[in-house]
């Protein structure tokens, strides 16, 4: 018999009436009734109601203890009446009779009760994470993200595929993001990277003749927080095959995902086949390669609409005759709207950095008008014709957002989840997967005017080689896809480009030059040299994963020790100083900006 324990505080029930146990756990709550002293004894497995009675010598003792102290009781199970059972309690119909009780560890005065779920101060929860992670929201959410990537490995290794574990220690690559840098003492003047991807490592494998490889890969990349990314460091499920196409790995990732959805989650799956939407169609229907697709508000392209004479609206003409495209968002049968739910998506738009958005609801007396503040402006021609375009009906409306491609995208995108959330048209109860696909490969930088990679660099382009035009870049479209969640991107992904010379070619058109990509790139270009296998992969990642299956908005909630906005551990004071003694064994000195 274990000396702390004879059962955990989830086990016992009333078949277990009059046996003397022993439980160790934390002081979760106490409830002092005079005579009686009520304790709900709690330890990873859940909960267990203790009870001592006033004529107890122990009684006085345990009263004066610290919520959160751990302790040992030696006592009897008693089976509950009826109308005392707990059924929000796995242990519910019994009770412990306390005889004695050891304490185990003390607890100094809380910082914040862990009890209950009530929502701190970030900088109080991550610097007493330890106490964070005893909530049962939270302790539930890391358990059930330690189950979902068992669960996740086991799937893996079913269908073949082997784990492996590649360098943490490597060198920079252009990932996208800024590179965590660590100075190397026996290369005075020479740094390592840590991965922001084991991107380079899983193709080499494939290159070594590994046919399927995963691993539950840490990432670290130098970028700020949002709710749906942590600073620092996050996890992935990276994986890679070879001798595949792109459905191949289609095919993998559908099947474990709505694998894993289905056993962690209740909730529906909107398609266990997911839709696959061309980038260039994604970012005209939702303004984003993040669709949430539980939102059936779609946009259209109307731009064409105010070069027509019987169209007046000279505000959106001159901008259009200057380039601007407009998009609309049509919202079905809402005539009966307030004027005011118009004018506060419009003043919202503003507030946004937009100039508004302008709208009309279509209506039908013997003809086809327009009610609201530009309808004067279109005719009944026009009309038809926008109804026709967008599939708009008597009794509809459509709101208009007019600028330069990428602020009307942004602006639409964000004003059809907008209007979807304040119409109460999005289903939370629901599960809603798609791949976004035909990524470009290259894309303009609005600053510098350069070509950069839109994406990966390491994709391969689509069609045969001889026939990609390279003189005109931004037509060339990738193998490269994303799987998006309810708006949140899962995962990248692509068939990678396993032939050097169409590298070398790719990259000079991004201003890189031979020597500078086999400078950058000597590991890869030398073993794409030696025989390499058509090949590709993806990286879903898993605390986006357990974040959409937790039901929680921000990443924090399912990651174990995150750091804060400012990328730090509260908890350990990282990033910390380091004495002179460790600068000089590196050979660096810092000057730190003022």
């Amino acid at each position: 018999m274990n000396k702390y324990r004879t059962h955990t505080c989830d086990e016992l029930t009333k078949k277990n009436n009059g046996q003397e146990i022993i439980l160790a756990g934390w002081i979760n709550k106490k409830r002092d009734h005079g005579n009686l002293l009520f304790i709900d004894l709690r330890d990873n497995y859940g909960m267990t109601q203790c009870i001592i009675d006033k004529s107890n010598s122990s009684f006085k003792e345990l009263e004066k203890i610290q919520l959160e102290s751990v302790i040992k009781v030696y006592g009897k199970v008693v089976e509950r009446s009826v109308e005392t059972v707990n059924s929000e309690l796995q242990t519910g119909e019994i009770e412990i009779n306390i005889n004695t009780f050891e304490v185990l560890g003390t607890c100094k005065e809380l910082p914040m009760p862990v009890f209950t779920d009530q929502e701190y101060a970030e900088e109080i929860r991550l610097k007493y994470r330890f106490l964070d992670l005893r909530r049962k929201k939270i302790h539930d959410n890391i358990i059930l993200r330690s189950k979902v990537i068992s669960f996740i490995r086991n799937e893996m290794l079913k269908i073949g595929f082997l784990e492996f574990q590649t360098p943490i220690l490597t060198s920079s690559s252009p990932e996208g993001a800024r590179d965590f840098l660590v100075p190397s003492r026996l290369n005075p003047g020479k740094f390592y990277a840590l991965p922001q991807a084991p991107q380079q490592f899983k193709q080499l494998i494939m290159v070594s003749g590994f046919d399927k490889y995963f691993q539950i890969a840490p990432c670290f990349r130098d970028e700020d927080a949002r709710a749906d990314r942590s600073p620092g460091e996050f996890y992935q499920l990276d994986l890679e095959m070879s001798f595949v196409e792109q459905e191949d790995i289609f095919k993998v990732v559908e099947q474990l995902i709505v694998k894993v959805f289905k056993n962690f989650s209740s909730k529906k799956l909107m398609y266990e086949e997911f839709p696959r939407i061309p980038y260039e169609e994604c970012m005209l229907k939702y303004g984003s390669d993040k669709p949430d697709l539980r939102n059936p508000l779609l946009i259209s392209d109307l731009t064409n609409i105010f070069n027509r004479e019987d169209v007046t609206f000279e505000i959106f003409k001159k901008l259009v005759k200057s380039g601007s495209k407009v998009r609309g968002i049509v919202t079905t049968n809402t005539k009966d709207k307030p004027r005011s739910f118009f004018d506060n998506i419009d003043k919202w738009a503003k507030e946004q950095g937009a100039s508004g958005l302008a709208y009309f609801t279509i209506e039908k007396d013997k003809n086809i008008s327009a009610k609201g503040p530009v309808g004067k402006f279109f005719s009944k021609e026009a009309l038809e014709e926008i109804m026709k375009i967008t599939g708009a009906e008597v009794g509809d409306s459509v709101f208009f957002a007019c600028g330069k491609i990428s602020d009307v995208e942004k602006i639409t995108s964000q004003a059809r989840e907008k209007i979807a959330k304040d119409l109460d048209l999005i289903d939370e109860d629901c599960f809603a997967f798609c791949w976004i696909v035909d990524y470009p490969m290259f894309e303009k930088n609005e600053v510098t005017n350069k070509i950069e990679f839109s994406h990966n660099p390491f994709s391969m382009p689509q069609g045969k080689i001889k026939d990609i035009d390279f003189e005109s870049p931004l037509s060339i479209k990738a193998y490269q896809y994303d799987i998006v969640c309810n708006g949140i991107e899962l995962s990248s992904g692509a068939i990678r480009n396993h032939i050097p010379e169409l590298m070398y070619r790719l990259f000079s058109i991004a201003g890189y030059d031979k020597n500078q990509v086999d400078q950058k790139f000597s590991g890869m270009i030398n073993a794409l040299s030696y025989g390499a296998p058509p090949h590709g992969g993806i990286a879903p990642g898993i605390d986006r994963i357990v974040m959409l299956l937790a039901n929680e908005k921000n990443i924090r909630e399912v990651t174990m020790f995150p750091m804060n906005q400012n990328a730090q551990d509260l908890m350990m004071n990282a990033p910390s100083d380091i004495n002179e003694e460790q600068l000089k064994d590196l050979g660096l000195a810092l000057k730190i900006k003022k």
